[in-house]
């Protein structure tokens, strides 16, 4: 497993149909030259085999501290997806392929199937009648955008994650969402129990596991969880922030357990705060969701234990985040949010900047100050980004000139650097001069990045 920096020296190409696909919702108008001649790479946690590397003499887990080439997938892979510990790759064909973890069949696999094949890419069975344009990720569930604008699933999730119908909480193949049917969508982003879809028009449906909000309203009683942070335990960020890492993630998921009798929304839903809106992105992170709306507006929803919502207003529900920047794109993390804004004017239509809100422990803001406030992230300044993802504990961006910065957590590689040392500002990944980049994504531990030949 050779590192990219080894094979693609003095290869630099900063073409400006890069910035251009990569704006209209990636590689939509790319040349044939990039659908036929791509690459992917990954890097940082190798435990679950989301990095697709070869399994090396200390087994499947080995991590990746620079990226690395993915073996076993076609030159003609046109998007990368990376979901909570498995990844995704389509490509050029409308093909599907996947690795990583299976064990509640994320892959489109058999579960039963041995461990050790995990990181082997392989396209996905039972879409071969589907054009494949699109495709997302959770911990627990995979899915599929065809061309119409149908949507296909896979999976296991006892919170109603599937969108089949009450009481499905397993499909081992892929599924098609019949909920949909006369609805074209574009996008569909996951949570660890929620969903939100966008359609062609501008709809939002959401389904789900809805406590505490985080959906938005869709006919039921909206109610909290014991995982946010209106519950009956009371946890800030500034208790939080006392609290190692680790500490905070076993505190999560012993509050996850806890959760008994959940709100579930079986099957995909128009949420009621984005009726007569024009819906043009969405977001979902563990246990919050940020929805874009046309006129400029960014709502939130869900929990805010960590500040995530970036608004003063508390109640559950959406409500417009409290931003001073005219917000173009939105991502989430586990617990941060993330948005490319306008935040200056310019005549070269450049001025724009990350801006980042929420869960802070690690840096993963890259900023410093009021952590529950949308601030910019200030070490990027000069660069113009054109996409940003957030892990559990990191983010990382890609730039006009094709260049990928990241910051926040560095444990086991996942920032790329060749180290485990955290980041609090934005730092240049130099192991990648001289690759044209295309397109750069974040699991909560991984990263893949696409590239052209």
């Amino acid at each position: 497993m050779l590192p990219i920096r080894s094979l693609w020296k003095n290869k630099r190409i900063r073409s400006g149909i890069v910035v251009d696909f990569l704006l209209n919702s990636f590689f939509a108008h790319c040349s044939h030259k990039v659908r036929c001649m791509s690459t992917v790479m990954s890097f940082g946690d190798g435990s679950q085999g989301a990095l697709g590397l070869p399994t090396s003499e200390m087994g499947l887990g080995c991590d990746a501290y620079e990226p690395t080439l993915v073996p076993g997938l076609p030159f003609g892979i046109t998007s990368v997806i990376a979901g909570h510990y498995h990844s995704l790759a389509l490509d050029s064909h409308g093909q599907l392929w996947v690795w990583g973890r299976n064990n509640e069949g994320q892959l489109g696999r058999d579960p039963l199937a041995s461990r050790d094949t995990w990181n082997e890419p392989k396209r996905v069975e039972g879409l071969e009648k589907v054009n494949v344009c699109k495709a997302c990720a959770s911990g627990v569930i995979s899915a599929a955008i065809g061309d119409d604008g149908s949507v296909w699933v896979w999976g296991k999730s006892n919170r109603g994650q599937l969108g089949l119908g009450k009481d499905i909480t397993e499909a081992v193949t892929p599924s098609k969402i019949e909920a949909f049917s006369g609805e074209k969508i574009v996008k569909v982003s996951f949570g660890w129990g929620h969903a939100l879809a966008e359609t062609e028009d501008g709809k939002l449906f959401g389904w789900g596991y809805f406590a505490d909000g985080r959906i938005g309203k869709v006919g039921d009683v909206l109610g909290a969880s014991p995982l946010d942070s209106y519950g009956t335990v009371q946890r800030n960020s500034q208790e939080l922030s006392s609290l190692v890492q680790d500490v905070t993630e076993k505190l999560v998921l012993e509050r996850m357990e806890k959760e008994k009798y959940m709100p579930i929304v079986w099957e995909p839903r128009l949420v009621e705060e984005g009726k007569g809106v024009d819906i043009i992105d969405i977001a979902c992170g563990l246990d919050h969701s940020l929805v874009l709306c046309g006129d400029g507006t960014l709502l939130s929803c869900g929990s805010n234990v960590y500040g995530q919502l970036g608004r003063v207003r508390q109640d559950l529900g959406m409500s417009p985040v409290d931003i001073g920047f005219h917000p173009i794109s939105i991502a989430s993390g586990l617990g941060h949010s993330l948005a490319i804004c306008q935040v200056s004017s310019s005549d070269d239509g450049g001025g724009k900047g990350i801006v980042t809100w929420g869960w802070n422990q690690s840096s993963q803001l890259g900023r410093a100050g009021p952590e529950n406030l949308p601030l910019v992230v200030e070490g990027l300044a000069g660069e113009t980004p054109i996409s940003v993802s957030g892990g559990r504990a990191h983010s990382i961006a890609l730039t006009s000139k094709g260049e990928v910065w990241v910051w926040g957590c560095g444990k086991n590689g996942r920032l790329g650097l060749g180290s485990s040392n955290d980041e609090v500002e934005p730092i240049l990944i130099d192991s990648l001069e001289g690759v044209e980049v295309l397109q750069a994504v974040s699991g909560f531990d991984h990263n893949l990045i696409l590239t052209a030949v």
